[in-house]
C-alpha cells in the first residue's frame, strides 16, 4: 500500500516541494530510504520509530520503504521526519489519508514525539504557496516565521499525537495569522544612534554619503577614535527596509541557522561583523552542501570588517567578485548554489601597525618600511572596490566633555532618504540599479556629465594620484551622490573635489 505525503526543501534561499512517498508490503520487517538521502534523513528511522511507538501508535510491522522525489536532489537535514512518520501512520490506517492532501508538512521528531523546529521554514511556506498547496504544517517554534507567507495557511503544532488528532479530525488548530505592520513597527528599532558620536563630523559626512548611494567605505585612525562605534551606528541611517527585502534577508537568516527564535522577521538592516581569523567559507560560505556565509547574512545591511589588514589576504580576495556582482556562487561537485550578497562594506584600520602614525598626541614607533607593509596586506584591487576612504582621527577633549548631542539617526536617514528616492526616481526601469553605487559604465556616461572645470579637476587629481580606471569611476559615483544630497541635478566641481579627498588611501599611495 502506497501513500503519499508532501514535504518541503531548501536549495540555496527558495524552497522546493519533495514528496514522500511510503510503501508497506510483506510480512517480514525491514525500513529503507531512497531518493538520494544524507546521514541524518537515514538516521531518522530510529527517531521515527521510538516517536511513533511513545505516542501510543503502531509501528507496522511491515517492510517499509521511503522514496524522497525529485530522487536526483540530494535531501539533507531532519525536516523529513514528520511527513515520513505520517507516510507510515497514513500506509498503515491509523490516519486519514485523504487529509493528507493539499498539505505541505515538514519537522523533526525527538524519540517521545515532539516537535522540533527545522531552518528555512518561511522559504518552505513560500514553495507551498507558489506550487497551489492550500496549507502547511511546522513546528510551533516556526508558525510565525511561516506565516509570512500570507498566501497559504500555516498550522504550529508541537507533538506528532497533535498532529495525527488534527488530520483525523479529532481536535482543531488555530491557523497562525501574524501583523506585518505590527511586526515592522515592533521590531524596526536600533539600540544605538548616531548622536551617541562626539564629534567626528568628517566622519559623519562620508557615512551619510555613503548611506546615500550605497557606497563601501573604510575609516582609517588610531584606535579609540570610534571607528567600531560609527560602524555600529552607520544601519540607523541606511533606508529602512522595504517589505520584500525583509523577506529576503529573513530567509537567507533563517536558512543559516541565526534567525532569532523570538524574531520571525527582520525589519533592521543586517550589521555583520565577522573576527579576523574568520575563513574562506565562513565569510563567503561553503561546506559540502553550501551554506550561505558573512557576506550572504549581510545581504541588504552592513558587512564590517574591523581591523582590516589582519585578516588573512586570501580572505580579502574571495570578496572582491560578490562585491561586484551582489551574489555569490558557490560550486561543489554534487551542487551549484547561489546566494544573494549584495552588501554596504564597512571597515577599518589602523594607520600603521602601532596605531599612532599622523596622532598628534601620541609618537609612531614604526619604521616606514613597516608602515608600507602593514598597508599592503590589503590589496589595491581591494581597495579600488572601496568607494570612501575616510581618516578619523583621535576625538579632541572639547568633544568628548560637550554635553550637546550631534545629529540623531532618525534626521541623517531622512536625508539619505531623500537621495536614494531621486536615484531611484533617475535608474527606474533600470534592472538591478537601485543606488549611484551601482551604476555601470553606460549608466556613468549619462548621469555623471562633468563640466570642463570638474574634468580639469579631476584630471590633475588622477594625474598626481596615479588612480586607476575603477577609482576614476567611484569618483564619478561619490560625485553624483554627493549632488543628489545636496539637491543638483548635475554635478559641480565642489562635488568632485569633495569625492576626491575620499580617496585617502590613494593620496598617501600606500605610503
Amino acid at each position: 500500500m502506497v501513500r503519499t505525503v508532501y514535504s518541503a526543501a531548501t536549495q540555496g534561499v527558495d524552497g522546493y516541494i519533495v514528496i514522500v512517498e511510503t510503501n508497506l508490503e510483506g510480512f517480514m520487517p525491514g525500513y529503507a530510504t531512497v531518493g538520494l538521502p544524507d546521514n541524518a534523513v537515514k538516521e531518522s528511522k530510529e527517531r521515527i520509530y521510538a516517536a511513533i511507538r511513545n505516542c501510543g501508535y503502531i509501528f507496522p510491522l511491515k517492510r517499509v520503504t521511503i522514496n524522497l522525489a525529485p530522487a536526483d536532489v540530494r535531501k539533507e537535514g531532519s525536516g523529513y521526519d514528520l511527513p515520513i512518520a505520517l507516510g507510515i501512520l497514513a500506509a498503515s490506517g491509523q490516519i486519514d489519508s485523504e487529509t493528507l492532501e493539499s498539505r505541505v508538512m515538514v519537522g523533526e521528531l525527538s524519540l517521545e514525539g515532539f516537535v522540533r523546529p527545522v531552518r528555512g521554514a518561511l522559504s518552505l511556506a513560500l514553495a507551498a504557496a507558489a506550487n497551489g498547496y492550500k496549507s502547511v504544517i511546522v513546528p510551533a517554534e516556526n508558525a510565525a516565521e511561516a506565516a509570512m507567507a500570507s498566501s497559504v495557511e500555516v498550522y504550529g503544532v508541537r507533538t506528532l499525537s497533535e498532529v495525527v488528532s488534527f488530520l483525523n479530525g479529532e481536535m482543531e488548530i488555530a491557523a497562525t495569522k501574524v501583523d506585518v505592520g505590527e511586526l515592522f513597527t515592533q521590531h524596526c528599532k536600533y539600540p544605538v544612534d548616531l548622536k551617541d558620536v562626539k564629534g567626528q563630523g568628517a566622519a559623519k559626512r562620508a557615512l551619510e554619503i555613503a548611506a546615500a548611494g550605497s557606497h563601501n567605505l573604510i575609516m582609517i585612525g588610531p584606535p579609540g577614535s570610534g571607528k567600531t562605534m560609527l560602524a555600529k551606528r552607520f544601519p540607523t541611517i541606511l533606508p529602512q527596509l522595504t517589505l520584500d527585502e525583509a523577506l529576503e534577508t529573513t530567509k537567507i537568516h533563517s536558512i543559516a541557522g541565526v534567525l532569532p527564535p523570538d524574531q520571525p522577521l527582520l525589519a533592521t538592516r543586517p550589521f555583520r561583523s565577522p573576527h579576523h581569523t574568520i575563513s574562506d567559507a565562513g565569510l563567503i560560505g561553503g561546506g559540502v552542501y553550501p551554506r550561505p556565509g558573512e557576506v550572504s547574512l549581510a545581504h541588504n545591511g552592513v558587512l564590517f570588517l574591523d581591523e582590516l589588514p589582519e585578516f588573512q589576504r586570501s580572505v580579502l580576495e574571495v570578496m572582491r567578485q560578490p562585491m561586484e556582482d551582489g551574489r555569490v556562487t558557490l560550486s561543489r561537485a554534487r551542487i551549484s548554489t547561489t546566494y544573494p550578497a549584495r552588501f554596504m562594506l564597512v571597515s577599518a584600520m589602523n594607520p600603521c601597525p602601532c596605531g599612532f602614525f599622523g596622532d598628534a598626541n601620541n609618537e609612531c614607533t614604526c619604521s616606514p618600511l613597516k608602515i608600507q607593509t602593514y598597508r599592503s596586506r590589503v590589496s589595491g584591487p581591494l581597495l579600488d572596490r572601496i568607494d570612501i576612504h575616510i581618516e578619523v582621527p583621535a576625538v579632541r577633549f572639547e568633544h568628548l566633555s560637550s554635553l550637546s548631542e550631534g545629529e540623531s539617526s532618525e534626521k541623517v536617514r531622512g536625508r539619505v532618504q531623500m537621495g536614494r528616492e531621486r536615484q531611484l526616481a533617475r535608474f527606474k526601469g533600470l534592472k538591478g540599479i537601485y543606488a549611484n553605487a551601482h551604476m555601470t559604465s553606460r549608466e556613468l556616461r549619462q548621469y555623471c556629465q562633468l563640466d570642463a572645470q570638474s574634468l580639469s579637476l579631476l584630471k590633475t587629481a588622477i594625474d598626481r594620484l596615479g588612480l586607476s580606471a575603477r577609482a576614476y569611476d567611484r569618483i564619478l559615483k561619490v560625485s553624483r551622490t554627493i549632488a543628489d544630497i545636496e539637491g543638483f541635478d548635475a554635478i559641480q566641481p565642489a562635488h568632485v573635489a569633495e569625492a576626491i579627498q575620499y580617496r585617502t588611501l590613494d593620496r598617501e599611495n600606500l605610503m
